[in-house]
């Protein structure tokens, strides 16, 4: 398969302060892949880096091919990545049309009206609440927000931290099964979730992460069936 994600060695942080010791992963065309781990690992900050928001120290970060290690998170953007953060991943003072707008800043109006439409479609609860203030949304519509908002600029890669984190069940549910039908969109995801199984569950692969490190990769499958996994990391079992 084509990889649309292939990184090698990365090591990064914050400024000084390194984070990551060596990271390599991979993720295919529309493929859909989990990261797990316990809290602290580097998960979190993995994203960022690919993302432009920690810092980059060393190690490879290929996009379509292309080195795209240490860029700027605009430059990313115009490449066709989206990143959707655990917190702070919408504009409160603004209305829901107006988050899903400022998402599509660089559309042509008709693209971006087909764009809203398009998220409307994916997560309904949106379309009674479009002139409603974000703040006002629950925690569940709000993570729909953030998703909708990341998707108007028709991203091809979709970087997601934590989507579930604080949700009830039926809004963990939703959120993971519409994830799960970018890929029939062409998009690939790269998720990093505490809900392990329910992520694993629709993954194809996925990344288990230890001290800054992957200490263990497979099939989604197999990690969920693995006994050695399940009893340790995340309550899996």
């Amino acid at each position: 398969m084509n990889k649309i994600l292939e990184v090698k060695a990365l090591e990064g942080g914050y400024t000084n302060v390194q984070i990551l010791n060596g990271i390599d992963l991979y993720v295919n065309k529309g493929e859909f892949v989990t990261i797990i781990g316990p809290n602290g690992c580097g998960k979190s900050t993995f994203l960022k880096v690919l993302f432009g928001l920690a810092t980059h120290h060393k190690g490879t970060v290929l996009y379509n091919n292309s080195d795209v290690s240490g860029w700027r998170t605009d430059r990313l953007v115009d490449q066709g990545i989206s990143y959707v953060p655990q917190v702070d991943n919408v504009f409160p003072s603004l209305s829901v049309r107006e988050n899903l707008q400022m998402g599509g800043i660089r559309l042509n109006s008709k693209k971006l009206k087909n764009s809203i439409e398009r998220a409307c479609n994916m997560f309904p609860d949106l379309q009674e609440r479009m002139n409603d203030l974000a703040a006002s949304l629950s925690g569940g519509e709000r993570q729909m927000l953030a998703i909708s908002r990341a998707l108007i600029s028709e991203p091809s890669f979709l970087l997601l931290d934590e989507p579930t984190a604080a949700l009830s069940p039926k809004y963990q549910q939703e959120i993971i099964a519409n994830i799960d039908e970018l890929r029939m969109e062409g998009i690939s995801v790269l998720l990093v979730e505490q809900n392990a199984r329910l992520s694993l569950e629709r993954s194809n692969r996925g990344y288990i992460f230890s001290s800054g490190k992957v200490i263990h990769t497979s099939s989604a499958k197999n990690i969920l069936n693995d006994p050695n996994i399940g009893d340790y990391f995340l309550g899996l079992k």
